[in-house]
């Protein structure tokens, strides 16, 4: 599944190889040169990764790290280090600036994307291709499908992207303004109850096979997939 990367490399050709690789795997890109770029290009839109040189011409990678893990907007963002630095100190002191990953230089196109692929998989399951099943319920993110039980369901491109997001959150409440931001992008500015009309959706196209009862409405907190 293609992901939004930024970028944040203030070598020209190392954030080119980066980018075309990224791009080549399918990804959307963005690219920033300091903090300050990455900084506005994260208030505009928010990534699903970011990969992060240490060295930066305005200020270190690490305290930009340390930044965006401070602010609501951006904590949960995986953020993989790119440096040159290899010891271990270095690499403990990359960690817990709080990055997820420490990718050093130089480094293999192909080991990048793996370690993207992992770390999306540990924090942002929504966002990999990996099919899950709950209960009989089976959605197949590459396909695009949903069966029950065998039978498949016929979800609309919303409901896909609601069903996906709480089948890899199971048993956590999210209110409707959490919905909006992780299935719609915070980015996107939609009424709140646009969540309550997708949600009834949802059941009415998991009624056939039982899984509507999955979805629970928990009383002045939101919602969650009880499996």
């Amino acid at each position: 599944m293609s992901s939004d990367i930024l970028v944040v490399e203030d070598e020209p050709a190392i954030q080119e190889l980066i980018a075309v690789n990224l791009e080549h795997a399918g990804h959307r890109v963005q690219r920033a040169h300091t903090a300050a770029e990455a900084d506005a290009m994260i208030r505009e839109v928010r990534p699903d990764v970011i990969v992060l040189d240490w060295m930066l011409p305005d200020i270190a990678g690490t305290a930009l790290a340390r930044r965006l893990r401070s602010d609501t907007r951006s904590k949960d963002i995986p953020i993989i280090m790119l440096t040159a630095r290899a010891q271990e100190r270095d690499k403990v002191e990359g960690l817990e600036s709080g990055a997820d990953d420490y990718v050093t230089k130089p480094f293999s196109p192909k080991e990048l994307l793996a370690r993207i692929k992992a770390v999306l998989r540990r924090r942002a399951p929504q966002l990999t291709d990996d099919t899950i099943e709950i209960e009989g319920l089976q959605l197949d993110p590459a396909a695009h499908r949903v069966s029950g039980r065998g039978n498949e369901l016929q979800l609309g491109p919303t409901e896909f992207k609601l069903l996906h997001f709480f089948m890899t959150h199971p048993e956590r409440v999210y209110s409707r303004v959490q919905l909006l931001d992780h299935v719609w992008g915070d980015h996107v500015f939609v009424e709140e109850r646009t969540v309550d009309v997708h949600i009834r959706r949802l059941r009415q196209a998991l009624e056939p096979t039982g899984h509507d009862r999955l979805i629970e409405t928990v009383r002045g907190s939101g919602y969650r997939l009880h499996g």
